[in-house]
């Protein structure tokens, strides 16, 4: 069984992948730091996780950051590995929320930060096959903009 970790979308969205097909969907209300642990907890229970893929950002840089340092220590510690895709490959390249009314756009391969006037709805989904899904060279986090 293969994981597929959003993070940043509200709530927090874990597909279940079997031989690449979603086969099921779980959604964890609350932050990724109240809610990631009892989440993979409960899924390692009910699955053998082969692998996991989470969505690396741009986005919440704490859900990002925890998850990261998560999926890294269950590398470590049960020798799950993990891989990183983008967070616009689960919201069409839409805009994702930055802070304030600052969004991330992705503009060909460049991501910057534009700022709206009016709310940009958040609307992230998982897709059905994995087999489509663009994995980055490197499973770090990305962060565009500095620390605060």
């Amino acid at each position: 069984m293969i994981l597929l970790i959003n993070p940043i979308a509200v709530p927090m969205q874990i597909g279940c992948y079997d031989n690449d097909y979603r086969v099921c969907t779980r959604t964890f209300e609350g932050r990724a730091s109240d809610v990631l642990l009892g989440a993979l907890e409960a899924l390692m229970a009910e699955f053998a996780i082969e692998r996991i893929i989470y969505a690396s950002g741009p986005g919440s840089y704490m859900a990002i950051k925890l998850t990261y340092i998560t999926l890294a220590t269950l590398e470590t510690l049960r020798g799950i590995p993990f891989a990183a895709c983008s967070a616009f490959t689960l919201n069409a390249n839409r805009p994702i929320r930055a802070m304030g009314q600052l969004y991330f756009v992705k503009e060909k391969e460049t991501i910057i930060t534009q700022k709206f006037d009016e709310h940009v709805p958040q609307e992230f989904g998982l897709p059905n096959y994995l087999g489509d899904l663009e994995i980055e060279s490197e499973n770090t986090p990305l962060y565009i903009l500095p620390a605060v």
